[in-house]
This record gives C-alpha cells, structure tokens and sequence, in this order.
C-alpha cells in the first residue's frame, strides 16, 4: 500500500516538473510586485525581447523619410575620447513636432515635482483614450525626457544598455547609444532605472551599473563617458543606480554613493571632468533635485540615512535631517517656500527650514503613515498633497498632515498632475484620471493602455503623454 502511495507521489511530481518545465520554456516566469506579492506570466526572454524590437524597428525603417544628414555634434576632450555611438541619426522629427517645445526635460518634469504647467489637457476622456501610437520598447524602468519633438529613455536590448531617441508623434527611433551592460540580482527586474535628461542640446543618460554618458541629443553621438561607481569607488546598492543626473549651471550631479567624500558627485558637463564631490554616505534611490528653500537656492538629495541641502558650487553641505530610509525612491516635494515634504514606505513627514545664526536648521512639523510612497512621489495641489499612499491613492492637508480622503487601488503605479487632474499610471498597465478634489476620490476615466507591470513615470509636454513599461510603449494626444 505504501509502495502504491509513493509510486503515486512519485508520478505526481514527477508530471509537475514536467508541466513546469514545459512552462518555463514556453516564458512562465515569476513577476515581482510592489506591494511584495508574487505572480506568474508568460515573458519573453531578453534576447527575444531585442530580436522583436529589432524586427519592429527594421519594419520601421523601411518606411522612414529618407535618411538626412545629422547635425554636427561636439568634440570630446582630447583627453577623454568618446566611442562611437552606437547607430547614427536615422531621420529628423516628423514636421509636426520639429519646432516642438523643450518643456519635459527632466524626471517628473522641469522642477521634477511631477507638475504638468505647461498648457491645458484634455480631461473628457470618454471610454478611453486611442493612442498615437504603441510599440514595443527594451526592459527597464527609467521614463522619458522631451525635448524638440524628441522623446528620450534608456532600455534594456539583450546585453546592452542604451539610450535611445524617438519621434514624439511617430514613436519612430531615431538613433541608438549603446554599451555592454546587463543589471540582475534585484528581485524587481533587471534593466536600468534611472530616467535620462535633457539640456542645451545634449541628454545625460545614467546606467543601472553606473554607466554615465553624455549624448548629443541631435545624433546620438557620445561627447564623453565615465562610470560614475568606478570614478567614486563605490559598490553598486542592491537595486541598481537609479537617481537621474541634475544639471546645475555647468555641472552634471549624480549619486553614486562613494566614500571618503564621494557620495555626491558634480562633473563638468562640458568636458566630463569631476568639479566637486561630497559627503561619505550610501545612494538611495531618489533624485537630485535644484530648489530654493528658505530663500537659498540649493541642492536637495536624499541618501540612505539623511535628506541634505548641498551648496551647488562645490557642494557644501548646508544643512541635514536624518530619515532612515535605504530604499527611499519618492522624491522630496516642496510644498511652500520654507516647507519641504519627504516620504517613504512606512511614514512621511514635513520639515520646515530657518536661519539660525546663518545656518539652516531643519525642524520637523508634523509626520504621518497616511501618504507611504513605496517608489511613487506626490504631488501638490492648491495646499493638499496626492499620492499613492502603498497601492491607494490618497489625499492628506499640506499643513497638518490629517488625511482627507483614501480610495481606488491604483498598484504601484505613477501620478502627473495636469489641470487639476491626477493622471494615473496604475501598477497593471491602465491610464485612469481623477480629480484632484479634496473633498473625495472621484475618478472620471479609466482603460487599459499597455501591457506588463508597469512602474515607470509618465512623462508630458506639448500636450503629448507619453508612457512606458517593461514591454511596451505609447503616446496619447491630451491637447484641448
């Protein structure tokens, strides 16, 4: 009877291992959410992946305006020769958008707070929303940057990271700038993470393996590389570089989380050559952002065991507030002259700034675990905050902090506040809009836009949205 019995386990996983097997070959792969839950789905494998983009992109080619000359890019320092780019300028930016505005040129926007103020949006969406186009884009999760009827992100194809330039309106690709990279071991995915930007004509593109290039944004050919983790001496943190360069005056302020006095780092953005460098602590995962606060222009930063206000000179360090945070990703949200908000996976609080003697002090207000931003940042509105507080949206009072409403499960998705309206890139894929009322959660519209998880921000200009993911990317026409 026993033999039976363990003859009959015996089949039974045997079968299992087979069907698994078979699984795993077909693409069943484990999916790592933001709230810690584990799914299944079918994935291609990053090879696959590169060879479908490449097929599409081909196909997009052959159907591209004849190929003009790319504009001249900007010599390297003969001292620091630059490789060559890895595919040159393809074609021009459709018609339509080549005297395109430069608006969306950094993370979350111009002032990185994830405020649309550029003109009017559409908010009668209907049913849904039909885009402009949709395609295929490599693995990571950094967004876009917009300049001059581009649009510019950095991807996952294969072995390589790279930066890549597209036509808004189109989504045609434009030019390539690849080298051999290939971040794993994070339980979220690999790929890069942070978002590129965009200046004077040149974009500032930052790997997941510390990776840093500057790029003329015309022709996708590199002015100068470093990698900023080797330049510091600094391990990689366990989910890959992902704070987005700052330009500041005619510097390029990165993370890289280095010791003896290379945690912050400012490299000339001309030439590629370190300028200043500051403090010992580790990088999180958040990004630089230039502010003024109580009157003084500086940088904000946050690293694993504090948010510092950094002299954007030389980088002295102005003042400091411990926040205990190694995985903080939101980003800090001034909600007043003097006032900053700062958030993370298990509580938030406001912290104001004075002069003391002529030294900032940083002094805590008020703190709260009713707006939790995991790896989403908040947004401000007439003197209430939104965000995703975990994997609901939520509303609290900017100057006490009491919660005024909590509704709709979003995942862990991205919030862009545009014409009093909260658009919502939710953690499955869908577009939805709400209201930024604090009186109640209403939501207008809701579809689905792409597939696969989906945690990275969407980004606007021109009154263009673009998003993207791990798969697939799109754009939607949100102009009145």
């Amino acid at each position: 009877m026993l033999r039976k019995l363990f003859r009959g386990f015996a089949i039974f996983i045997l079968s299992l291992a087979i069907v698994g097997g078979i699984l795993y070959a077909a693409g069943l792969r484990l999916v790592f959410y933001g709230g810690g839950d584990i799914g299944f789905a079918f994935q291609k494998s990053a090879s696959e992946q590169a060879a479908e983009i490449e097929k599409h992109r081909e196909a997009q080619r052959a159907q591209a305006p004849p190929q003009q000359t790319p504009q001249p890019s900007p010599q390297p320092e003969p001292s620091q020769p630059a490789p060559p780019a890895a595919s040159p300028a393809m074609e021009n930016p459709s018609p339509t958008t080549a005297m395109a505005s430069s608006h969306w040129t950094n993370f979350r926007g111009p002032n990185r707070d994830g405020h649309y103020r550029q003109q009017p949006v559409r908010t009668d969406w209907g049913s849904a929303l039909q885009p402009l186009w949709k395609q295929p884009v490599g693995g990571g999760y950094g967004s876009f940057v917009i300049a001059e009827g581009r649009a510019f992100t950095i991807e996952q194809r294969a072995d390589r990271e790279m930066a890549v330039a597209y036509d808004v309106t189109t989504g045609r690709e434009l030019w390539t700038s690849a080298w051999p990279a290939q971040f794993s071991g994070s339980p979220g995915g690999g790929g890069p993470r942070a978002t590129p930007t965009w200046d004077d004509g040149r974009v500032y593109a930052l790997g997941a393996t510390g990776e840093l290039r500057a790029i003329d944004a015309a022709s996708g050919r590199v002015v100068w590389q470093t990698n900023i983790l080797t330049d510091a001496g600094a391990a990689n943190v366990d989910h890959g570089t992902s704070s987005s360069p700052l330009v500041v005056d005619n510097t390029v302020v990165v993370l890289p989380g280095g010791g003896n006095g290379h945690s912050i780092v400012a490299y000339d953005r001309q030439s590629g050559k370190r300028v200043w460098s500051a403090l010992d602590d580790r990088a999180a995962y958040s990004s630089p952002m230039l502010v003024t606060l109580a009157g003084v222009r500086q940088i904000l930063a946050h690293t694993e065991t504090r948010l510092v206000g950094l002299s954007p000179q030389n980088g002295t360090l102005l003042w400091e507030f411990p926040w205990q945070t190694p995985n903080a990703s939101a980003q800090p949200l001034i909600t007043a002259p003097d006032r900053v908000f700062i958030s993370a996976e298990t509580d938030a609080a406001m912290l104001q700034l004075s002069s003391v003697d002529g030294q900032l002090i940083a002094r805590e207000l008020w703190r709260t675990t009713r707006m939790n931003n995991k790896f989403t940042s908040p947004v401000l509105h007439d003197g209430f905050i939104y965000g995703l507080d975990e994997a609901i949206l939520s509303c609290i009072d900017a100057s006490t902090g009491d919660l005024k409403w909590k509704g709709g499960r979003y995942g862990y998705g991205q919030v862009v506040l545009a014409s009093g309206h909260l658009i919502v890139l939710t953690e499955e894929g869908e577009l939805a809009l709400v209201r930024a009322d604090p009186a109640s959660h209403q939501e207008i519209a809701r579809f689905p836009a792409i597939d696969g998880k989906t945690w990275n921000h969407p980004a606007l200009s021109d009154g263009i949205l673009l998003i993207r993911n791990i798969e697939e990317m799109a754009a939607f026409d949100l102009r009145k």
